[in-house]
């Protein structure tokens, strides 16, 4: 993450400062309030400002705000002293630090307000096939759209094929096209010239030039109208952006990687969404399965985020009880990731015992989860395990795709074959047919596990 420091470095700040980089924050600084808003101006951006307490706070977001610039605020001081410090959290400081400084105080803080630690989870095939194409792609600079539903850790994505490209050094700059007012998108994207517009008080660098040697993501870009389509496609082919008001073009070196959780080439049809810039985006897509189609990584997420969340609240870290997991893996989320993580927070908070039992996971209606049926999950990841296989077939013949689909059914229904038959749709006479054929043929195939019929 990227850290702004606003105020003289002496002392205990200076301090603070040589232990949020070796936490892992790149580190600029500025003795002023003027001086920091200029600079985020100016295009040196900030995931986080570390303001001394002893400036003027409100002044420095009222002024950010101005320029429509946001960017959390955190206040430090010497001494603590409690109302400045409760000043300084009134003024719109999202936390405040004590000086002298605790390593780990600083690590938490930033990890809590930035929120960039999000590493990737990943346990079940259907999202290994995912990362596996994006470390193919990612060291290449090629566009790439990555669709999914709403919550299932597109973004999260997206950092993962920065951090793996050649770009990984510079700078990662995401703009969200869904949360800024259309008539603002284009001067945030690209910047403004003094005077180009009323407020437009001096020159506002954009993120295309903020995100300049490294990456831009453009988060929800079906949101974007069709004017600014139009100049985002000229940007990607030509490699160059006009600032709002600007006489001449600017050339930027970006990579350009894109979210979207609607189906754009239905929105192409319906006419909200260019065709060309379209093509231009989806050189390469990273489908990401939603939670219900990957049950593989809902435990190894949830166990994440009880670290994650026992760690940020100053509370002792407990293992999920084996009921919790089951209900966990058999429940759909229907809001994905992002749901789950909000559930284990609760169940962080809530949770009484030595464990992190089913009573303490709850959902947003404050309902407990469902008892899990063995029998409908079972049925559920057999189910799962013939998608996945399904959407690995490209670049194989229809025997070997026929093949493939029917052992890795057959193996995730532990060998029965009665039960890969009802999955396939086929007759359990076929099923055998064919699988005297491989077995014919010395292809290997999997039998009946023990307590499971061979039926």
């Amino acid at each position: 993450m990227r850290l702004l420091v606003v105020g003289k470095l002496s002392g205990q700040l200076s301090t603070a400062v040589k232990m949020a980089m070796s936490a892992g924050a790149k580190v600029s600084h500025v003795e002023t309030i003027l001086a920091a808003t200029h600079a985020l101006r100016a295009g040196q951006g900030a995931d986080l400002l570390m303001v001394d307490y002893e400036l003027d706070i409100a002044g420095l977001i009222e002024a950010n705000e101005a320029e429509r610039i946001r960017v959390p605020v955190v206040a430090c001081g010497v001494a603590a002293d409690p109302k400045r410090a409760a000043d300084a959290i009134r003024a719109g400081a999202k936390e405040f630090i004590p000086l002298p400084p605790e390593a780990e105080l600083i690590a938490a803080v930033l990890s809590a307000v930035s929120d960039d630690n999000r590493p990737m989870v990943v346990r079940d095939p259907a999202m290994q096939q995912v990362i596996g194409l994006a470390d193919q792609v990612a060291g290449s600079d090629a566009s790439i759209l990555i669709t999914g539903e709403s919550g299932s850790g597109k973004e999260v994505i997206a950092r993962y094929v920065h951090q793996k490209s050649r770009r990984a050094a510079k700078p990662f700059i995401s703009v969200n096209c869904a949360a800024i007012p259309e008539n603002l998108l284009e001067s945030e994207l690209f910047g403004h010239e003094k005077g180009a517009f009323t407020g437009a008080l001096a020159r506002r660098i954009g993120k295309f030039e903020e995100a300049n040697g490294g990456t831009l993501l453009l988060d929800e870009i079906s949101e974007m109208d069709a004017r600014l389509q139009a100049k985002l496609l000229r940007a990607l082919q030509e490699r160059e952006i006009d600032r709002v008001g600007g006489s001449k073009p600017v050339k930027v070196d970006i990579r350009i990687l894109a979210t979207s959780n609607r189906d754009l080439a239905q929105a192409v049809k319906e006419g909200v969404f260019r065709e060309d810039l379209l093509y231009r985006l989806n050189v390469v897509n990273l489908r990401l399965p939603p939670l219900r189609e990957r049950p593989g990584d809902v435990v190894a997420l949830a166990e994440f985020f009880v670290k994650k969340y026992a760690a940020a609240n100053g509370m002792p870290e407990k293992p999920l009880s084996a009921e919790a997991k089951r209900r966990l893996a058999a429940h759909r989320w229907p809001g994905n990731v992002r749901e789950l993580e909000n559930a284990i927070h609760r169940a962080v908070l809530l949770s009484s015992g030595p464990e992190v039992d089913e009573t303490a996971i709850r959902l947003p209606d404050g309902q407990p989860l469902a008892p899990a049926d063995p029998h409908a999950r079972a049925a559920q990841a057999a189910s799962f395990a013939a998608e996945s296989a399904q959407r690995s077939f490209v670049g194989q013949t229809v025997a070997e795709m026929e093949q493939q689909l029917i052992l890795d059914t057959l193996e995730h229904c532990l060998g029965n074959r009665t039960h890969a038959a009802n999955i396939l749709g086929i007759s359990i006479r076929t099923l055998r047919n064919k699988l005297k054929e491989y077995t014919e043929a010395g292809v290997s195939v999997p039998a009946p596990q023990m307590g499971a019929s061979a039926a």
